[in-house]
């Protein structure tokens, strides 16, 4: 039987080699993927080499290892990929393919390197006896809490099929959430930054020339002239020091609203913004509503539902309400009744909710309040890139403005002397 030696990476990601006796490279590719082993390459051993194989080994597979790594922090799995991965993981489970087998065939159609070693590991701990959730609990940055609790509820309950498909369709909500979000910010964005372009240019570039031609005549200059002249001279001379002091305030301010009081206020702020606040809030009330209904509906304990759900809202202050709404809830209250009494959550929100609990349809109820939500969202998204981007347009017009007419006065008015 002919020995081959083999490279590639175990159920965790790191390097592993060696030699083993097999019928041929697919019956050796088999019998690796059964023991949880990504391969990457291998080479037939012929008698003389065997002995040099086994003792090359460690100084191989230390350069392998080093390359690896490096592949294993350069690639990133997408959220896409994970909500296809789900969906994909529930036909087949619908289809009554066994879970380990699922799991086998998803990893070898990934086109993901890091994505394929994460669930061949996975599917090691579940050939092992263990539970999926717990496999996968052990990659939190892949599959978060929210994702691990429902798999562990359809797991529990026997309908993993549905709680994946269900799961599927709420990540890719989620997806388009985010996706309206950050497009509405891009078109702004861009417009700044090509604006504090122009205006640069024309401050560090042009005014120096002129201040030459303004300093010749001897004439009196306007306020605006001598203050862009300035500011113009500040910038040339100093900008070794401006760069750094800028730079150093950005990650000071980035440092200091990672602190609790830091993002408390920021988050506050937000909150409050005009416009702004709407469209953050709507998007906290849509996330809420969308997970705490996809959650009860798989099955998950409400009080650790909601323990999972306000990690989602990316707000502090709203963060706060939901726990107080888990104690409320341990001493008998209503989910409601705590919404309400923040001030934080809208008030048509709060009743739906009620009415939801009440009738025993909580979960329908916050369906229809995200699915409500998510159309303001989509209003408020339209609102304020309407109304952001003749903002800019203007904000750019008055500071070239500024700009071209303190060059320009002093100009009429050297012609003015030589007429």
């Amino acid at each position: 039987m002919p020995v081959y030696a083999w490279k590639g990476l175990d159920g965790v990601g790191k390097a592993a080699s060696g030699t083993r006796e097999a019928d041929g490279p697919k019956s050796l590719r088999q019998v690796l993927r059964k023991d949880g082993v990504f391969l990457a390459e291998l080479r037939e051993v012929v008698a003389g080499q065997r002995g040099a194989e086994v003792a090359g080994g460690a100084s191989k597979g230390k350069g392998l290892k080093r390359e690896v790594d490096l592949s294993h922090y350069l690639e990133r799995v997408r959220p896409q990929e994970i909500a296809v991965f789900t969906r994909q993981m529930a036909t087949l489970l619908k289809a009554g393919i066994p879970l380990a087998e699922a799991l086998g065939a998803l990893t070898e159609q990934s086109d993901n390197k890091k994505l394929q070693m994460i669930l061949a590991g996975i599917r090691g701990k579940v050939n092992e006896g263990g539970a999926l959730a717990d496999a996968m609990r052990e990659h939190p940055r892949i599959f978060p809490e929210l994702y691990t609790n429902m798999v562990r509820s359809g797991e529990a309950s026997g309908n993993l099929d549905a709680v994946l498909l269900r799961l599927a369709d709420f990540l890719d909500a989620q997806h388009q959430l985010r996706s309206k979000v950050s497009g509405a910010m891009t078109s702004p964005e861009v417009k700044m930054f090509l604006g504090a372009i122009v205006m640069g240019i024309l401050t560090v570039a042009v005014v120096p020339m002129m201040t030459t031609i303004f300093e010749d005549s001897g004439q009196a200059l306007p306020w605006n002239t001598q203050v862009l002249i300035f500011v113009a001279g500040v910038t040339g001379r100093l900008w070794w020091l401006l760069l750094p002091l800028a730079v150093g305030g950005f990650f000071a301010l980035r440092s200091w609203l990672r602190t609790p009081r830091g993002r408390a206020v920021f988050d506050r702020l937000q909150l409050r913004i005009w416009v702004v606040g709407h469209l953050v809030r709507y998007v906290a009330v849509a996330r809420f509503a969308r997970t705490l209904a996809t959650m009860l509906a798989s099955g998950v304990p409400l009080l650790t539902a909601l323990e999972i759900t306000k990690k989602v809202l990316n707000n502090s202050v709203l963060e706060r309400v939901i726990e107080d709404a888990r104690d409320a809830i341990r001493e008998g209250e209503s989910i409601a009744a705590t919404l309400k009494k923040s001030g934080q959550f809208p008030a048509m929100m709060c009743h739906m909710v009620a009415v939801g609990e009440r009738s025993g349809q909580l979960e329908a109820m916050l369906e229809n309040v995200a699915d409500s939500y998510e159309r303001d969202v989509d209003v408020e998204v339209t609102r304020l890139t309407s109304l952001l981007s003749p903002l800019m347009i203007v904000a750019m017009g008055v500071g070239v403005g500024f700009i071209v007419f303190s060059i320009i006065m002093p100009i009429m008015g050297m012609s003015e002397m030589v007429q």
